[in-house]
């Protein structure tokens, strides 16, 4: 199997949560997508993602976890790192380094916070600390969009906030789309995209132990790029690293994102 890869599911507390592990090195890390979960988890992606991230391969063992496969109404995001410790419990998970991206950043805030003990190191990469006027505007759209079963709609607005302009023409976007197929409920998304508009870690972030390296893109037209400089204001032991002509999406643009957030958890 290539660099390992393989699916998983950990069990606990009667929860089933979905994961992918791939990589063969010393240290643990884990990656948290973003509200993209809602419509399609990591189960069965364990190849694509293995390629995706094969520069992890050698120095990591690399764990990409979805949320709870039965997400409660209301669940926030906290709750959801809750679930994430467990399920690092489950599978004997000490301490990882953590890579968390847009809703998965909010997870994994919480996870630094209330669970120090699991995290080597934390890299927070176009994400927030507590809803802004954009964040709040572009989820209130797509819980719209959800709530009217309109998929298409959903993707075609991620992909245009997210990419810059040549990138979204070049049309890799649109096959992603057709790719992707349809869900059959949307009430995870809509679940997800909720718990964003609830989080609030802004007044706890001074607890985050762990050094930490936060990723913005000025142009972010999702969660605004301020908020990036925002986190990083209030966590003791941290780096910024702004993207000034990226957005959203400059974890799939930027040529060295994932370099650099590989030099960071090897301390290079």
């Amino acid at each position: 199997m290539f660099h390992n890869a393989k699916n998983g599911c950990a069990v606990f507390d009667g929860v089933k949560m979905d994961y992918i592990r791939f990589g063969t090195g010393k240290q643990n890390a884990i990656i948290l997508p973003g509200v993209g979960d809602g419509l399609r988890t990591v189960k069965g992606l364990a190849v694509p993602f293995a390629i995706l991230y094969s520069k992890f391969a050698k120095d990591f063992t690399v764990y990409a976890f979805s949320r709870r496969r039965d997400i409660p109404d209301g669940m926030t995001a906290r709750e959801m790192a809750g679930d994430l410790a467990k399920a690092l419990d489950s599978l004997g998970l000490d301490k990882v380094d953590a890579l968390g991206v847009s809703q998965g950043g909010m997870i994994t805030q919480w996870l630094a916070i209330d669970y120090p003990e699991k995290v080597e190191k934390l890299v927070l990469a176009v994400t927030v600390s507590r809803p802004n006027e954009t964040l709040t505007d572009v989820l209130n759209r797509w819980i719209g969009m959800a709530e009217r079963g309109d998929y298409r709609a959903i993707m075609t607005d991620t992909a245009q906030r997210a990419y810059s302009g040549e990138r979204f023409k070049s049309g890799k976007e649109h096959m992603m789309l057709g790719n992707l197929g349809h869900t059959k409920s949307f009430d995870r998304f809509i679940t997800l995209a909720s718990s964003g508009l609830t989080h609030n870690s802004y007044d706890e972030l001074h607890r985050i132990s762990a050094p930490t390296l936060v990723i913005g893109g000025r142009q972010d037209r999702i969660v605004n790029g301020m908020a990036s400089e925002e986190i990083a204001s209030q966590i003791p032991d941290c780096s910024l690293y702004m993207y000034e002509d990226l957005g959203h999406g400059l974890y799939e643009e930027a040529p060295d994102f994932l370099d650099r957030v590989a030099e960071f958890f090897l301390g290079k």
